[in-house]
Parts: structure tokens; C-alpha cells; sequence
């Protein structure tokens, strides 16, 4: 799973083990963490990310694993500032892999 912030270029990739939902919230943690951590780094609060943190918004494919409803309400309650984003389905103008 890879991304890469507009603002700086700044690159997150983390290989996933087997593509299932477990998996992709692990990763989706780990890459919430390190930018909360990167906000303390700044010298804010960790507590004042949820309001005054950015907002990230990841474009996923609509793999099954993506939107498992228990994981995607462990993820609206726990990273509140991540908003998942669904291609079209049936869209391979977008997603070249489809």
C-alpha cells in the first residue's frame, strides 16, 4: 500500500502481507500513527490532531476487504480525519489494474 502527500511529496509505502481487511486496517494504523507522530514532531498536541489535523483522503478500488462495515467503522471512530473515497466501480480509466 503506497501514498504520497501533495504538499511535500513525501512518500508512505508498507507492504501487506495477504490483501484482506485485517491487513489493510494494520496498515491504515500504522500510517495514521506516524502522521499524528509527525504533528507532535511540530509541536502540537497529539489530542488536537481529530480537529485541527489535516485531513487525508485515500482513493481506494472496491475490493471487498475495503469495505468491510466493521472495519470501516473502526476506522470513521479511531482516525477520524481519514475520509475513504471509492472509485466508480467498473472503472479502468482510473484504476489500470481493472
Amino acid at each position: 500500500m503506497g501514498g504520497l502527500r501533495y504538499s511535500d511529496k513525501k512518500r508512505f509505502v508498507e507492504f501487506i502481507d495477504k490483501g484482506n481487511a485485517d491487513n489493510f486496517y494494520k496498515v491504515l494504523k500504522i500510517f495514521y500513527e506516524e502522521i499524528v507522530f509527525e504533528w507532535v514532531e511540530a509541536g502540537n498536541q497529539a489530542k488536537d490532531f481529530a480537529e485541527k489535523g489535516a485531513k487525508i483522503v485515500i482513493i481506494l478500488d472496491n475490493a471487498s476487504f475495503h469495505k468491510k462495515q466493521e472495519y470501516l467503522n473502526k476506522i470513521e471512530t479511531e482516525m477520524p480525519n481519514i475520509h475513504l473515497e471509492f472509485l466508480p466501480e467498473y472503472s479502468p480509466d482510473y484504476n489500470s489494474i481493472e
